[in-house]
């Protein structure tokens, strides 16, 4: 009986943690339904709404992620998921509030800063909270998120869209008529404050006794254990950042391209991507956990990376195509390529722990979140808006320049996640032998 609530509370633990990463992506994601209302109201380029997409999210995302893993490695995780959900919340509402190109910039920066406490101090419960074999579906359900968030903020995003232009925008006292995306960012933020008061349900799991044996690891520490491995963590970091690239090249785009390229009206071209992304795009990264927790059952200890490797040669190619083919099958396209874009998530956030002392593994995963995240969130969108901009010089090469990154950067990630095989395994091994040796006793002289 103890055992079955114990497992149920961890479940609990998962499945809200899930909801908070879902917030989070509709939070961030929102805004690529939007491209078109957006640059006309406020008169800017592909590039500059590019950045407000990636670059003013990921400044602060990435740069804050190591300092509050520091402090998910020492005090209370669930405290700070919590402060990090009510600060991201509000950002998304300000953006709202701002009518200038300058003010939706520093807006989007605050989701950053917000979001930047969710992931570390949760891979870091999560780890605690259950067994290595069952981490992968944990942590193939926990990333979910990012899809079902994407899914959502499209299908919402549509829907709130028609709605508030059907009423002109929307009358507030005293700060007067919003404009319809305006209203959209509003109604979709303000609801994040009552789920971080639901976070404060939740348990904090206690940490492994080798954890508080081998004492508080600082960020040095940790940059020591990085540099003594580098090879691995470089690759590993390399290949899922060029994954995370090629991801956000085309998810940030999606929703412009079937407007500006295939003349899908912008209501039909969210809900379409919406339903696509929650059902393939979560059926894919919880698939990429169970795979990982099945070879990891047959003993394979570089599981999680050769789960990964399985999703990212299926990837290459359909990332490549999907953008050049015509509509309806565009669609039916997106289908694989979000299904094995999602594929190699959770067994990436899996790989870190597993190499990772436990006293370091927050720092260790906001080290990893810092790379992948910037550059990937970053300049994704941007590196899409560039070739259109710059290299094609027209807007209506859109679909060129998105199939010209998910080439460069699904090939790129392939050869990453090749030779950090070569390692991975080994430092597994070892770090497991570590784990299983006895410390001295403190109190030995």
């Amino acid at each position: 009986m103890i055992a079955k609530r114990e497992d149920a509370m961890r479940w609990y633990a998962v499945g809200l943690l899930t909801v908070a990463y879902t917030f989070s992506y509709i939070d961030r994601q929102i805004l690529s339904l939007m491209v078109g209302p957006i640059r006309a109201d406020l008169g800017i380029s592909d590039t500059q709404f590019s950045l407000l997409q990636g670059l003013a999210f990921a400044v602060l995302y990435t740069a804050l992620g190591v300092p509050i893993a520091w402090l998910a490695d020492r005090g209370n995780r669930r405290n700070l998921i919590a402060v990090g959900i009510s600060v991201w919340s509000l950002a998304t509402a300000l953006c709202g509030l701002t009518r200038t190109f300058p003010t939706l910039f520093l807006a989007r920066v605050g989701v950053g800063v917000g979001e930047a406490a969710l992931s570390p101090a949760a891979y870091s419960m999560l780890t605690d909270m259950f067994p290595r074999e069952r981490l992968g579906r944990a942590f193939g359900v926990y990333a979910s998120g990012v899809f079902i968030g994407i899914g959502l903020s499209f299908i919402l995003g549509a829907e709130l869209l028609a709605f508030f232009e059907l009423r002109g925008g929307l009358l507030l006292p005293v700060l007067g008529t919003l404009r319809p995306w305006q209203a959209v960012f509003l109604s979709i933020g303000l609801p994040g404050l009552l789920l971080s008061l639901l976070v404060m349900t939740l348990r904090e799991p206690a940490r492994p006794s080798r954890h508080r044996d081998l004492g508080r690891a600082s960020f040095a520490m940790a940059l020591q254990y990085f540099g003594s491995h580098w090879k691995v963590f470089v690759f590993h970091f390399s290949g899922f950042a060029m994954m995370t690239l090629l991801f956000n090249a085309i998810m940030s785009w999606a929703p412009e391209y079937l407007i500006r390229i295939h003349n899908v009206p912008r209501a039909e071209a969210g809900r379409a991507l919406g339903i696509i992304a929650v059902i393939f795009g979560g059926s894919g990264i919880i698939a990429g956990g169970l795979l990982s927790d099945f070879l990891t059952r047959r003993g394979y200890r570089d599981a999680p990376l050769r789960a990964s490797l399985a999703g990212a040669v299926v990837l290459l190619p359909v990332a490549a195509l999907t953008p050049l083919v015509s509509y309806p099958l565009t669609l039916l396209m997106f289908c694989p390529l979000l299904f094995f874009a999602s594929f190699p998530f959770g067994p990436a956030a899996l790989a870190i722990q597993l190499i990772s002392p436990p006293n370091m593994r927050a720092q260790l995963s906001a080290l990893y979140l810092f790379v992948v995240n910037l550059t990937g969130i970053g300049f994704g969108g941007t590196a899409v808006a560039l070739f259109t901009d710059f290299v094609y010089q027209s807007d209506d090469r859109l679909h060129h320049a998105m199939a010209t990154v998910g080439a460069l950067g699904g090939s790129l990630s392939l050869c990453a996640l090749l030779l950090c095989l070569r390692g991975f395994a080994g430092l597994v091994e070892r770090q497991e032998r570590a784990d299983a040796m006895p410390l001295p006793r403190r109190d030995a002289q």
